[in-house]
């Protein structure tokens, strides 16, 4: 598996590549991880209602293809897009889901942080606060698009909606959590390709 650091990259051009790669894959494409961040942008999935969209301010708003409702990207949060060919490695969307959100967890458990999915409202939570977001587009039996880690970011934009459709729902960041003792921004990339390409299977 084929992983990439993007940087900091805008969010359309990244999202058209995402679809321009899934489309033209081929049986025998090695499956990528485009590990990088955004600049402040609010992203509305395919099931998003306008309703939990309260005040963004100057962030844009962007509607895509992915599942899910309406998110927050920005520095400081590492967003991982997972171009997987799940037929070749005959996994289904929701053993896909699970083997993503294990991955964050196992990422925060070397942080001595105590996370867990839930499969009712998926992503990554620490006693309630969502950490991580998910959110996958799947055509033809190749995913894109994938997760965020929130690291050392600015929380504030978070306020701005109800995050992933959920009213009150707190986030938190592996910064506020562990204050001082937070992992650098490139320590927790690391572990999370590590991670992630532990966990997903090769199909090789």
């Amino acid at each position: 598996m084929r992983c990439r650091h993007l940087g900091v990259v805008d969010y359309q051009s990244t999202f058209d590549a995402m679809k321009a790669f899934t489309a033209s894959r081929a049986p025998g494409t090695q499956d990528e991880i485009w590990l990088l961040q955004h600049p402040p942008v609010y992203t509305q999935g395919l099931s998003g209602k306008p309703e939990h969209i309260l005040n963004t301010g100057d962030v844009p708003v962007i509607q895509v293809d992915r599942g899910g409702q309406v998110t927050y990207h920005g520095p400081g949060q590492w967003v991982a897009y997972v171009l997987y060919d799940l037929r070749r490695a005959n996994v289904n969307i929701r053993e896909l889901v699970n083997l993503l959100e294990t991955a964050v967890v196992q990422v925060l458990a070397e942080s001595g942080i105590a996370a867990c999915g839930d499969p009712a409202a998926r992503g990554v939570y620490v006693e309630g606060r969502k950490i991580a977001a998910l959110g996958l587009k799947v055509s033809k039996g190749r995913s894109y698009h994938g997760l965020s880690l929130n690291v050392d970011m600015d929380l504030t934009p978070f306020a701005g909606i109800n995050p992933c459709g959920y009213e009150g729902l707190e986030v938190t960041s592996v910064s506020q959590l562990l204050g001082s003792g937070c992992p650098n921004m490139t320590e927790m990339g690391d572990s999370l390709l590590r991670h992630l390409q532990q966990n997903l299977p090769d199909p090789s």
